[in-house]
């Protein structure tokens, strides 16, 4: 496996290789990622490592907490992730390729990254003004049955798309809008599914294409069934992912 050292970005979200991922980047330990990232020329990737948290804040605390009102808190580039920051993480995450980063008056940063390759988390390192790790990238097999399984997603997606619209056919993706792509299919219905992180999770570190693809008509067929019972649902936006608070 090809191993590769790079800033990390840890979140309370899964990324999957060939999503957005749009950021708003406010505490200092990611601007300084950000313009440490800014360093690289334009025409050079700006790449930085997604993780989602298992055990931690993904905003530290800034004022005094409980169960002691006069303790500080946390400071530093592992600040809410515990004494061994690696334990708070997911250890499967996604490479982001950034290809906006954009300085606001105030400091911030405005950030549109998109995924790319998935990973394996090796390793933390807090002893720069942000987090880095060590990665193994994980290649993507399509294992058996990929194609056959792609298209029994889709079908299966369609339907619930379109119990969760209400049945309203406008607000459909059409077969035109959606790839036929296995490997694809599979991260974007994983993407789009409202799903907990953990359900997600499983889905990025699932060991082939065909592998997620199955365990995908599993969770569609199982939660366009309940959504069947419902009496109403609030409306669903099923391709974007909210910005992340940082």
């Amino acid at each position: 496996m090809t191993s590769v050292r790079l800033p990390l970005f840890p979140l309370n979200s899964v990324l999957f290789p060939g999503l957005v991922l749009p950021l708003n980047v406010f505490e200092e330990r990611y601007r300084a990622m950000m313009r440490e990232l800014l360093k690289h020329g334009e025409d050079e990737p700006r790449r930085f490592a997604v993780v989602a948290i298992r055990d931690g804040r993904e905003v530290a605390p800034t004022a005094p907490g409980m169960p002691d009102p006069t303790a500080l808190p946390e400071k530093g580039p592992a600040a809410g992730f515990g004494p061994d920051p690696v334990q708070a993480f997911h250890r499967v995450g996604c490479i982001a390729d950034a290809a906006t980063i954009r300085e606001r008056s105030d400091g911030s940063f405005e950030v549109l990254a998109t995924g790319t390759t998935r990973v394996r988390l090796v390793s933390v390192d807090a002893s720069g003004p942000f987090l880095t790790a060590e990665l193994e990238e994980l290649p993507e097999d399509p294992g058996e049955g990929a194609g056959a399984l792609a298209e029994g997603v889709l079908r299966a997606f369609r339907a619930y798309q379109k119990r969760l619209a209400g049945a309203r056919e406008r607000s459909l993706a059409t077969a035109a809008e959606l790839p036929d792509e296995p490997s694809v299919v599979s991260y974007l219905v994983a993407a789009a599914a409202v799903l907990d992180i953990p359900a997600k999770q499983r889905l990025l570190q699932a060991p082939d294409t065909a592998t997620r693809l199955a365990e995908e008509l599993k969770l569609l067929r199982a939660e366009t069934a309940v959504i069947r019972h419902l009496p109403s649902l609030p409306a669903v936006e099923l391709t974007r992912a909210p910005t992340s608070p940082n």
